[in-house]
């Protein structure tokens, strides 16, 4: 047992660093990066959200309140979410700023600028969507549906090991992680940081729901191949890492 906590203890540090030989990386052999967004097909159906001309009096909460108020919410009223407001959520926890060779400037940090991840929804009640499974496109933003499905908020909440307060809020965020994107530039020292970065993401997430009335809490327990499978994710080259449940409050 000593030994399994000194494993995962080994993680923590930053000691992988120093045996990587960086120059046998996929970056140093001059491989194209992984792309920024996970590609789809053109014929898929999207959905537009809002855009951020368009998001008049979405908060009038300062930075510091909006940090005072953080906290995590696990009841939720019964109140349908604004895609406005869901379109503020996504663009403040993947949105992108600008867009270079390979990397995208997005408003969370990000090792190396290589943000791994990709967002997908598990919509219960939010203005003009359907129930069901939908994965945000920061490039586009907008929405794509992967899949409708009426008694989602069953399969969210066994999928969360029955947590319940899943769902019901209006929206469960669900953050997949893509390695490779990270694996590109930085190989063994790449895993640390995506997990690092998973937190940079949440804590927007919860900033931007206190800065319009709502709430959020974070999941870090699940049923790893139920999840993925709710999503449509193989579990190998693409996982579930995080997720959070909002809703009004």
């Amino acid at each position: 047992m000593d030994d399994l906590l000194a494993q995962f203890r080994y993680f923590l540090k930053d000691s992988i660093r120093q045996k990587i030989n960086f120059r046998l990386t996929d970056q140093s052999k001059g491989k194209p990066p992984p792309p920024i967004e996970k590609p789809f097909k053109e014929d898929s159906q999207r959905i537009d959200l809002i855009k951020m001309d368009n998001w008049e009096n979405i908060s009038n909460v300062s930075l510091i309140t909006a940090i005072q108020n953080r906290k995590s919410h696990r009841y939720f009223k019964s109140i349908t979410l604004p895609i406005k407001e869901l379109s503020f959520l996504l663009w403040a926890t993947q949105g992108i700023r600008s867009v270079t060779s390979g990397s995208a400037y997005r408003t969370v940090p990000s090792a190396g600028c290589r943000h791994a991840f990709e967002t997908y929804l598990c919509i219960m009640n939010v203005e003009g969507l359907k129930r069901g499974i939908y994965r945000y496109l920061p490039i586009e933003h907008q929405l794509l549906i992967e899949s409708e499905k009426e008694n989602i908020s069953d399969d969210i909440v066994e999928a969360t090991l029955n947590q319940p307060f899943t769902g019901k809020g209006a929206v469960t965020f669900i953050w997949t992680t893509l390695p490779n994107r990270m694996e590109w530039r930085y190989h063994l020292a790449a895993h640390k940081v995506i997990a690092i970065d998973a937190g940079h993401v949440c804590q927007n997430l919860y900033l931007a729901c206190a800065a319009i009335s709502c709430g959020a809490c974070a999941v870090g327990a699940y049923n790893q191949e139920l999840i993925d499978r709710l999503i449509g994710v193989d579990g190998e080259n693409e996982f579930t890492i995080y997720l959070a449940a909002v809703g009004k409050i």
